[in-house]
């Protein structure tokens, strides 16, 4: 009977080990973004704008708005088809307009004739593709740019 009472307490203290990282990753979650909640891309952008061939990107610029009714944190993710291309984990996104900057992944560089991206974030668990009313896409004149109407400079 000692016996059963000791490996029955052994096996209750192994799942306890196991199940404490899950109840940590939930804490730190439990300001996650939810589903029903509405982000639309405002704008995105490269730095430097235009980007000539040789040149590393330095930096994105994305604006979205936000219209949830409270703060919450979420990843954030600019995508290329299936390549992650940027990201920053657990940022904080508060209702109305979020300006952020996002460093690039090293390895990126721009070599087709046209590149679009889509930007991604984490609801509750699961990505999704933000809205959007217009495609965000570089292209290549002299020079790779994403400048529109309204951003200044040049427009393509």
């Amino acid at each position: 009977m000692k016996q059963l009472k000791l490996f029955l307490f052994g096996m209750l203290a192994g799942i306890s080990f196991l199940i404490a990282p899950f109840e940590a990753e939930s804490a730190e979650r439990r300001n996650a973004c939810r589903r029903g909640e509405r982000i639309r891309i405002q704008d995105l952008d490269v730095t430097p704008d235009p980007l000539i061939d040789s040149d590393r990107i330095r930096g994105w610029r994305v604006r979205l708005l936000f219209e949830g009714h409270r703060a919450c944190e979420t990843d954030i993710e600019i995508r290329e088809g299936g390549e992650v291309i940027a990201l920053e984990r657990n940022y904080t996104l508060r209702p109305g307009i979020n300006e952020m900057q996002l460093r690039p992944t090293e390895r990126y560089r721009f070599e087709r004739d046209e590149h679009c991206f889509r930007v991604v974030v984490d609801l509750e668990g699961t990505r999704r593709e933000v809205d959007s009313d217009r495609k965000f896409c570089a292209y290549q004149r002299r020079a790779w740019s994403m400048r529109e109407r309204g951003d200044g400079g040049r427009v393509r």
